[in-house]
């Protein structure tokens, strides 16, 4: 099997391959490189891509096309003007030694064998290599983007995870030069002669190394050394000394909300996205003849003034702009290309008028870069940065798991409403697993994670007691890694972001953090405080959402966990009048760990209602809620989900698994006003969890034939459904960005909130009482018997403790 390597030629006067001066004259002709195979896949690929460079005032355009089939020129022929085109042998997909079926190994084979056989590689300053499903803005001048001799300018690849452990030691003299870089590379091409030998040799070595294919130790989801080839290139720019500039400004994401201020110059669509009910998949167009298909386009996008109604943040509406460009200008290229096919005049249509309006390009005119700007832009930015964080600190997003399926679907959720929710800063997961467990344990690649041991079963006591994780894995987390953020805020894994959570908005300050309420915490008010704590009137019911000054964090933290290992051992207070669980089983101890805690450093909370919401509950009319808490069961009709019942189901692992469909919101009676907010909130929250689901087992190229097979086993495993009776909508799986965002959030009822459901753990905790009865017994006794002398002593202890 073969596959032809596609290349980009770009040449500074343009045309036919020759590279001219201009620009300056001498030191400033480039090219610029793509790969892809000869399939119809890449065909729609090369006409956008080709179109945006061009449209974007890209200096000339010549792409190398590489097959050994006579066939290849007129394939080739229709895709680029033939003073554009210039061809060279094909290469393989099948390695000629090992016979090793790897299609990646083509880009670095593809680059040598132009460095060496090319005539125009001979007159040549610079070089950018570029992926094919790229959309390009403006012109990419490399001196305009700093790049310099051994200091090529590359965008952030961070799931290159082998530049930090053995793969690097083995494969690379200098791992400390690892640097985790692809997708965009600008580099001088003597660089590029003494890395491009190395960049092949080293995907080879690489990919041989089977003993190292592991997701732990690469970061490649399927653990198959698919990213070889990534690694390649980073190992082989560490062995000749190469050093990155790294530029997370110029390439961005369609779906992802840019930076503010940002004006990304490539749209690089690997990714599905999606605005309001329309969506675009690449995968979906995989077999796709779209280019030789007279006048057929991807389906319109909405129109600018749809997304003006749709979406009032500034930020989030530039994001949905950056979508519809994308495949709009994917579109204009196939119907220039089409027109050059000779195809008959399309029929007029509104999309149509708009894709040749004024509008249109004045929205898609190049996006400019000069050297000026770029220096302009680069130091604006450093004062930018200086004046934001005065006035807008840094911040991480923390929240906790274990090494479990139940919490990796958690994750994935929450993971992908992150990236979306335009919070600032980086989010870290707290893994807490046993050796055992983390040895068999495959989510590793959900999240950026810093794992923990885990105290489910405590080492001192043997209670089992798994929320406890929670405050030991924020302490570890807090001793083991350098932060520079001046905030913190702590989520649960069973959250949906909808917005950011940050502590401007809601006024969070030192001595004085921000949660939510958590109203049934019941022993704030009578003797569990007083006993627990030395200020009882500081005594918070909240929990939740957390966000908390760093300096108040290293203080609390302890206190935290020393807290809720003491009210764990208060069996004698663990009665439902007392500590408002209604289990009486002390399961809500951490908790009240947090409060206590917190009361005794004093930190008085801002109590915020209107940053979470459970779905299920009535909406506050007016409020537009961050989070959804979906820790009870909530429901819409005959539809409802309650995330206990997907405990032992590996959502993650088996291909297309999904949740049961919530009803479609056109279906939902009009009737409260209230009501039908409230059912449309619980929707939203079924279809993002569903959506993270897809779009993570897409990420993992799973084939659709194991959709419905999936979906079977599942059902007959655990006797849940997978469909809803109002399932049927193709697109029920799709965020409508425009509901999501009319709709009202609800108010924190005063409730049990996420910890009913841990009434799951309930069975097993009993288990555990009668092994170890006879302990309990006695101190039972010890503690009913001499209450008061127990209050003192536990007074004492927090005592020094915190001193």
């Amino acid at each position: 099997m073969a596959a032809a390597l596609m290349a980009g030629v770009v040449g500074v006067g343009g045309g036919g391959g020759g590279v001219g001066l201009g620009l300056g004259g001498w030191g400033r002709r480039m090219h610029t490189l793509f790969s892809g195979s000869a399939r119809t896949y890449f065909d729609w690929q090369t006409v956008g891509w080709l179109h945006s460079l061009r449209k974007a005032g890209h200096p000339g355009l010549t792409r190398l096309l590489s097959s050994s089939a006579p066939t290849i020129r007129s394939y080739a022929a229709s895709l680029a003007p033939s003073p554009d085109l210039l061809t060279v042998p094909l290469l393989h997909v099948s390695h000629p030694r090992t016979g090793d079926w790897y299609p990646a190994i083509n880009k670095p084979a593809g680059v040598v064998h132009w460095l060496k056989h090319s005539k125009d590689a001979e007159n040549v300053d610079w070089v950018v290599i570029l992926d094919a499903d790229m959309i390009v803005r403006g012109p990419i001048l490399p001196w305009e983007l700093g790049a310099e001799k051994g200091k090529p300018v590359a965008a952030y690849y961070g799931y290159l995870r082998g530049c930090d452990n053995v793969l690097a030691r083995l494969h690379t003299k200098h791992p400390e030069l690892c640097d985790k870089v692809g997708g965009l590379l600008v580099m001088h091409i003597d660089d590029l002669r003494a890395l491009a030998p190395l960049w092949l040799s080293k995907t080879e070595e690489v990919r041989g190394d089977r003993a190292h294919w592991a997701t732990n130790i690469t970061g490649d989801i399927y653990g198959q050394g698919w990213i070889s080839e990534m690694y390649g290139y980073s190992f082989g720019a560490a062995e000749v000394g190469l050093r990155h500039k790294i530029n997370d400004d110029l390439m961005i994401y369609p779906g992802y909300i840019p930076r503010v201020g940002v004006e990304p110059i490539i749209m690089h669509y690997g990714l599905p996205f999606e605005v309001g009910n329309w969506s675009f998949s690449k995968l979906d167009h995989h077999e796709d003849d779209i280019v030789y298909d007279c006048n057929r386009l991807f389906p319109p996008p909405p129109f600018p003034r749809e997304i003006e109604m749709m979406e009032a943040n500034p930020n989030l509406r530039r994001s949905l702009f950056l979508s519809i460009e994308c495949i709009n200008t994917l579109n204009e290229g196939l119907l220039l290309h089409h027109a050059s096919m000779g195809c008959p005049r399309p029929k007029w249509s509104r999309y149509m008028s708009f894709l040749k309006s004024k509008r249109f390009a004045e929205l898609t005119k190049p996006k400019y870069l000069n050297a000026d700007q770029i220096h302009y832009q680069l130091s604006e930015k450093k004062i930018v940065s200086e004046e934001v964080e005065r006035e807008h600190p840094k911040i991480h997003t923390l929240f906790s798991t274990e090494c479990s399926t139940y919490f990796d679907w958690q994750t994935v959720g929450l993971m992908h409403s992150f990236r979306l929710s335009g919070q600032p800063g980086n989010i870290t997961r707290l893994l807490s697993c046993t050796d055992e467990d983390l040895k068999r344990y495959k989510g590793h690649d959900l999240a950026p994670t810093h794992y923990v041991p885990s105290m489910s079963l405590h080492p001192l006591t043997g209670d089992w007691y798994p929320a406890i994780n929670k405050p030991a894995a924020v302490l570890h987390w807090l001793n083991h890694v350098q932060t520079d953020a001046e905030y913190i805020v702590i989520l649960d894994a069973d959250m949906i972001m909808r917005g950011s959570i940050t502590p401007w908005d809601y006024g969070a300050k030192r001595g004085h953090p921000v949660s939510t309420p958590y109203g049934y915490l019941i022993g704030c008010d009578n003797v569990l405080a007083k006993i627990h704590t030395r200020n009882p009137a500081a005594c918070d019911k909240v929990g939740g959402v957390i966000i908390m000054h760093i300096d108040d964090l290293r203080k609390f933290a302890l206190l935290w966990l020393h807290k809720t290992e003491e009210v764990r051992a208060d069996k004698a207070h663990y009665a439902t009048n007392i500590t408002g669980d209604i289990y009486g089983s002390g399961w809500i101890s951490e908790m009240y760990g947090y409060s206590f805690g917190a009361a005794e450093l004093n930190l008085r909370h801002i109590i915020r209602r209107d940053i979470l919401i459970y779905p299920g509950y009535v909406p506050e009319p007016g409020v537009k809620y961050k989070v959804f808490h979906y820790g009870l069961r909530f429901g819409v009709g005959n539809w409802s989900f309650d995330k206990a019942d997907w405990r032992d189901v590996d959502m993650v692992n088996n291909c297309w698994a999904k949740f049961p469909e919530p009803p479609d919101p056109s279906t939902v009676a009009a009737e409260a006003e209230n009501i039908r907010q409230r059912d449309l909130l619980s929707i939203e929250c079924g279809r993002a969890l569903n959506k993270a689901l897809y779009l993570h087992h897409l990420k993992r190229n799973c084939p659709t034939s194991e959709s419905s097979n999936n979906a079977t086993h599942i059902e007959k495993t655990t006797g849940i459904s997978l469909v809803s009776s109002d399932q049927g909508h193709s697109d029920s799986m799709r965020i409508n960005r425009k509901n999501r965002d009319s709709v009202f959030d609800s108010h924190l009822q005063s409730t049990h909130g996420s910890h009913h459901v841990r009434s799951r753990w309930a069975g097993m905790f009993a288990l555990w009482v009668f092994s170890v009865l006879g302990f309990l017994t006695i101190i039972t006794v010890v503690l009913s018997s001499n209450r008061r002398w127990s209050s003192r002593t536990r007074a004492a202890r927090s005592k020094k403790s915190f001193a």
